[in-house]
């Protein structure tokens, strides 16, 4: 038997903020797409650079993303590379890469985080409150 593996993990900050539409045969299916910054390290050196990753969740994380996630908080990510062609502009074939996002987490305090990133309260340790009932779809 031969196993695969297709994880991946990151942590960046979101470029802008997550745009939704409807997807699926009856279109009942919500769809959040955002673009997470990556920063690396150049081997050897000191440089950094940034890896702008392309990332898209269904469902309840879509939900998720659209009330809790904007542009310039710092998340971490858990999901699965995938890769997929269309045709685009004079029929020409086009190949993209994303993440499909299975999990979504907070990655810094509203202390550290940008001022137009947060509007959301937080509590004297910098974690984030969540309404009493609110219910995450991540355990």
């Amino acid at each position: 038997m031969v196993n695969y593996m297709n994880k991946v993990q990151l942590m960046g900050r979101l470029t802008r903020n997550p745009e939704s539409k409807y997807v699926g045969g009856s279109g009942d299916t919500l769809m959040v797409k955002y673009t997470l910054a990556v920063d690396h390290r150049y081997h050897g050196s000191n440089s950094t650079a940034s890896d702008f990753v392309n990332c898209v969740v269904y469902g309840k994380g879509a939900e998720f993303a659209m009330k809790w996630l904007k542009k310039g908080m710092k998340i971490a990510v858990c999901g699965r590379i995938q890769t997929r062609s269309y045709a685009g502009k004079d029929d020409r074939k086009v190949y993209t890469t994303e993440v499909v996002v299975d999990e979504h987490y907070f990655a810094e305090g509203k202390a550290t985080a940008s001022d137009d990133a947060q509007e959301t309260k937080s509590d004297s340790e910098g974690f984030m409150e969540v309404p009493e009932g609110e219910e995450l779809p991540f355990e």
